[in-house]
């Protein structure tokens, strides 16, 4: 017979840190990550945590932005955008698609929105990859010459009204002189790029690669920019670091995000319902101790009986030391026993 394994008794310290821990793991993964508290008001739906979490699903479903053309949009063309890519990517709940455009409600809604991303696939290495510090030199595969060309005509699709078919064609002409422009605009760029090879041909200390990308030739002419390059590298290691957390905890966050979990503790290992260490964790007995819960605070005041005994929730003469005293007291002695016979 093998022998039987022992459950690890969980800290119930350990317990109740585990899940805001996981949390700022993935805020510092996403771009412009709210704090472990602004989720937590966001799952009891409170309206000051709706506009970060609204901030964060526009910078997340628009990665292309930068900072600053992202902080121009105002607050209800992000709202506006953002259920906008949730419909065209299949987002099902509409609920969220039935809020307010100012942005100031739907915390709970954005944060199941929040979650359905990150279950779908890997969004913080898929956001890394995205925001990654360039080093060597890329250049986009584009087929700008078969965008840009007339192509075969496409299939008619009989519409509702009138069509003015002028404006369609200035349209579609408009659109092919954009796709020349950047396939003019990438051909110079690739002639640039050639030039800055040849011309550092046989300086890169690595013989396989033989001369300099233009990040390490705008060090060279810049030292101000190794030292900005440096703090991005050490950004992007500490945001890869995060995402290392994140996967290693990912699960505490998904047992928080249970609808019948109601505290920060429930949601580590070990720290469930049942157990000591889950009762523990949640600051009582109940079944809905902790932040969220209902169970009876430890510095809950104590009651006064009118026998004098101290008592309270649970608590009473037939459970306390005192009160067995007392019971004992007022029980009846036993019965006198009855003389044997002869005896007077």
């Amino acid at each position: 017979m093998g022998r039987r394994r022992r459950r690890r008794r969980v800290d119930p310290a350990d317990a109740a840190r585990a899940l805001p821990e996981a949390i700022a793991a993935l805020s510092q993964t996403l771009p412009a990550g709210p704090s472990p508290e602004t989720f937590r008001r966001a799952k009891f739906d409170r309206p000051e945590a709706a506009p970060a979490l609204w901030r964060l699903l526009f910078r997340v479903l628009s990665p292309q932005l930068a900072d600053g053309v992202s902080a121009s949009f105002s607050p209800e063309a992000q709202v506006r955008s953002v259920k906008l890519a949730l419909l065209t990517q299949g987002y099902p709940r509409r609920a969220l698609a039935q809020l307010p455009d100012d942005g100031s409600q739907g915390g709970r809604e954005l944060l199941l929105a929040l979650a359905w991303l990150l279950a779908r696939g890997p969004l913080p290495e898929r956001l890394l990859i995205q925001n990654r510090v360039q080093l060597g030199d890329e250049m986009p595969v584009c087929e700008c010459e078969a965008l840009a060309s007339p192509g075969p005509p496409a299939p008619s699709v009989e519409a509702d009204g009138c069509v003015d078919i002028r404006h369609l064609q200035w349209l579609m002409g408009k659109l092919r002189f954009r796709w020349r422009n950047l396939m003019a605009s990438q051909q110079e760029q690739c002639a640039l790029l050639g030039k800055i090879h040849s011309y550092t041909r046989g300086c890169h200390s690595d013989r396989s690669l033989g001369h300099l990308s233009v990040t390490e030739t705008e060090l060279l002419r810049d030292p101000e920019g190794g030292r900005q390059l440096l703090r991005r590298l050490e950004r992007e290691n500490a945001r890869l670091q995060a995402a290392l957390e994140w996967r290693r905890r990912e699960l505490v966050f998904w047992r928080w995000m249970d609808p019948h979990t109601r505290d920060w503790s429930v949601g580590a290992p070990g720290a469930g319902a049942a157990g000591p260490a889950g009762r523990a964790a949640r600051g009582g007995g109940g079944p809905a101790g902790g932040l969220g819960g209902r169970g009876r605070r430890p510095w809950a005041p104590v009651e006064r009986r009118e026998d004098g005994l101290a008592g309270g929730r649970g608590t009473g003469p037939g459970r306390s030391a005192a009160g067995l005293r007392a019971r004992r007291r007022l029980q009846p002695g036993p019965a006198p026993r009855a003389p044997p016979a002869g005896e007077d």
